[in-house]
């Protein structure tokens, strides 16, 4: 897989950025951070683990890409999947960010060059897959590179409880000590309470700065359409992709995915499908056609959407229902991340539960199903204790009636150390080597309790599911409370609001201040569209940058478009996001404001009506938001960064971390003498890069504040630490 590299950093970026806004500005183009992003990049920059949850399209890439930009050494990012890898390096890439990935698509001499650039400082981010933890050899080649950050993308992928779980995630535990325990920070999109407390223990996460954002999505309009069969589910899709043209639909399986491609392909659509049964270069070649507009459509499994980077998806539909909640979310989260409205409908039928049903037993064979295959494997092996089989063949062996299962039990025993699974050269076939063969399969020690609980909690997360698609409450609050935030308004845009809505009463604002909010997001919507030469108003914004441009948005679309430039910036401010969204959809209900459709953009403008009512006219009616919660949730609350930082080192805002190369160089100098006075010792046995690095943004003054900065022990501070507190110091007087 040909994947775009940029130029090696020493020799492309002499004199790198260490200034985190500068480097924002500088590499990604963006004059300010979205929401929750300076904090966790504040946090990383004072040496701090982290867990941060943010939603998709919140820009977590960003908060450990921009560190790994202004600290010494690399930053190894372990992701889940090629295609999300290669999405992310070619995006660094193009910003002329010196990054790079290793994983199974290269060759075992590809990889050692790759290693011996990272220890020659060549790449600042290196992707890794998680399998590549299996080998001890290559975690022992990184023990020579200089490992600034171990982010772990995806880190619901470590938890058994989660909806993604993935074997190889637990070896990063492992891996992350023999490393050294560097900094680290763990990265998710959905992630219940009960999964970020198993991140957190799994990862051994020392003092985390722990940032949870609100999962809350007021642009995306949350629908579950029941429907009685196939045909009646073709005929809603096709309705929803002719009116909104641009989104992803999944599917549970391959073969439903071929199929739904087809039906759409027929009626004309450009469309492509996506799943994991494909060769590598037919995923690339689909994946790259959905991200270069070529195609308007794609149809996928699950395999489809990490970290895929088109902004303008209006909709997407589950043609079936998932198995998860999280999967449900985060899938349907992929629409919308320009912030513009789009809807996520599910299709739902009960019968198509039975493939998720199929799924979990799949994933979850019992203690009897493993003893099976175990014992059937030690009947099979040769004298070298090995058997070469494909799984379907050994399923028909052990007569499974499950094929995936059996794979799951191959799984299970691997974890447990009683066999390993390896590559055949010349066979798309692995082949299974047992490593305990002596121990008879009633001897097994494995834990059955677990695997009972595995399989109880995913049942209990279909049957979530399916509580979800049955519940007549707002989709979104449900889906909020289910994650862990309580008390949430109603969104006022999914189905069941809709419903509830059709059978509420309009009234007249009972105040002045309900009055006065509807003239300001008319005055906005006005502000932002022209009028023409027949003085019809005409749009020019969706209604993503009109909220934005209301509640005083300084993010990066808002600044390029001039919006904060306007009088009406920020003059619903003290609203929030969330009332915004859902008063100016009530404006359109009422016919106060309209969308009009314009090359695939829906922009929000004023009609005749909304111009009268701006201009003084109560003689109007309104569906009026729950103003009160709606703010009370947009205050702070669940929605805000949480860090646990008593006895840490204290959270400190970007503009109190800036890098000072003068301090770091007299810093640097005073290492070379004490190294010297030392007997010639290198160094790095003094403190680390990366401890100078904290000591030129914490800047302790102290021998306390000194001993809670990373790579700073009491015996090295005894010895060591007061030259670098004296520079401090005196460097401090010189700049007073």
């Amino acid at each position: 897989m040909k994947v775009a590299e940029s130029a090696p950093a020493t020799t492309r970026d002499a004199v790198p950025t260490r200034d985190a806004r500068a480097a924002l500005e500088k590499h990604f183009g963006f004059a300010e951070f979205k929401d929750g992003q300076e904090s966790v990049v504040s946090a990383l920059l004072a040496g701090r683990d982290a867990l941060v949850v943010m939603p998709t399209g919140g820009g977590k890439s960003l908060c450990y890409q921009l560190p790994a930009l202004v600290m010494d050494g690399v930053t190894l990012v372990v992701s889940p999947l090629i295609a999300l890898m290669k999405d992310q390096v070619d995006g660094l890439a193009r910003k002329g960010i010196a990054a790079t990935m290793i994983n199974s698509t290269l060759a075992p001499r590809e990889q050692q060059e790759r290693i011996q650039q990272m220890r020659e400082g060549a790449y600042k981010l290196v992707y890794v897959a998680p399998e590549r933890f299996r080998s001890r050899s290559f975690t022992d080649a990184l023990k020579a590179v200089d490992i600034a950050l171990f982010a772990v993308d995806e880190a619901h992928c470590l938890s058994q409880w989660g909806h993604d779980f993935r074997p190889d995630y637990l070896r990063l535990k492992d891996a992350v000590a023999a490393l050294g325990q560097p900094q680290t920070a763990a990265f998710t999109a959905t992630a219940t309470p009960e999964v970020r407390t198993d991140i957190l223990e799994h990862l051994s996460l020392r003092d985390p700065f722990v940032s949870v954002s609100g999962f809350e999505r007021p642009n995306l309009a949350l629908t579950v359409s029941q429907v009685g069969g196939n045909r009646e589910k073709h005929d809603r899709l096709e309705a929803v992709v002719r009116e909104y043209q641009t989104g992803i639909v999944y599917c549970a399986t391959r073969k439903k995915v071929e199929e739904v491609a087809d039906s759409l392909a027929a009626q004309g659509i450009k469309v492509i499908a996506y799943h994991g049964g494909m060769e590598d270069r037919d995923r690339e070649w689909a994946q790259n056609a959905f991200l270069d507009r070529s195609k308007d459509v794609v149809v996928a499994t699950n395999a489809f959407g990490m970290g895929i980077d088109r902004s303008d998806v209006r909709f997407v539909i589950h043609f079936e229902t998932p198995g998860s909640i999280e999967a449900y979310y985060q899938e349907a989260g992929r629409a919308g991340r320009d912030g513009e409205p789009s809807v996520c409908e599910l299709l739902f039928n009960y019968a198509d539960t039975r493939t998720q049903e199929f799924f979990i037993e799949g994933n979850n064979p019992g203690f009897e199903t493993i003893c099976d295959v175990y014992r059937t494997l030690r009947m099979l092996t040769d004298d070298k204790n090995e058997v070469v089989m494909p799984i379907r063949e050994l399923t028909d062996t052990v007569g499974a009636k499950n094929q995936m299962a059996v794979g799951s039990a191959l799984s299970h025993l691997g974890r447990a150390g009683y066999l390993e699974r390896f590559d055949v050269p010349g066979e798309r076939t692995r082949g299974t080597r047992l490593l305990r063969p002596e121990i008879p399969p009633e001897q097994l020690e494995l834990d059955r309790a677990a695997l009972e609980e595995k399989e109880r909690r995913d049942r209990q997360k279909l049957e979530a599911m399916i509580r979800f698609a049955y519940a007549d409450d707002c989709r979104q609050q449900w889906i909020l409370d289910y994650f862990g935030e309580k008390d949430a308004p109603e969104c006022g845009s999914c189905d069941a609001c809709t419903r509830h809505a059709d059978r509420g009463d309009r009234r007249p604002p009972k105040n002045d201040a309900e009055f006065l909010a509807v003239q300001k997001a008319l005055s906005g919507v006005a502000r932002a569209s022209r009028k023409s030469i027949d003085g019809r108003w005409e749009g020019r914004y969706g209604k993503g940058k009109i909220v934005g441009m209301l509640t005083g948005s300084r993010a990066q679309d808002i600044l390029s478009a001039g919006l904060d430039r306007l009088s009406t910036h920020g003059l619903l401010k003290s609203e929030g996001t969330a009332y915004v969204h859902a008063l100016l959809k009530e404006l359109e209900s009422a016919g106060f404001v309209a969308t009009q459709r314009r090359d695939n953009y829906a922009l929000l403008t004023l009609t005749a009506r909304g111009a009268e009512i701006m201009r003084g006219d109560r003689g109007f009616r309104l569906r009026w938001p729950d103003a009160s919660r709606m703010k009370a949730l947009t205050g702070g609350g669940a929605g805000s960064g949480k860090s646990g930082s008593a006895g840490g080192i204290p959270d400190l805002a970007l503009e109190e971390l800036a890098f000072d190369e003068s301090l770091f160089e007299k810093l640097r100098q005073t290492r070379q003498r004490l190294a010297e006075e030392a007997g010639g010792v290198p160094a790095y046995v003094i403190f680390g890069n990366q401890t100078l690095e904290f000591l030129t943004r914490l800047r302790p003054t102290t021998m306390e504040a000194g001993l809670r900065i990373r790579g700073i022990g009491e015996v090295k501070a005894e010895r060591y630490l007061e030259p670098f507190l004296q520079v401090i110091r005196e460097h401090g007087k010189v700049g007073s």
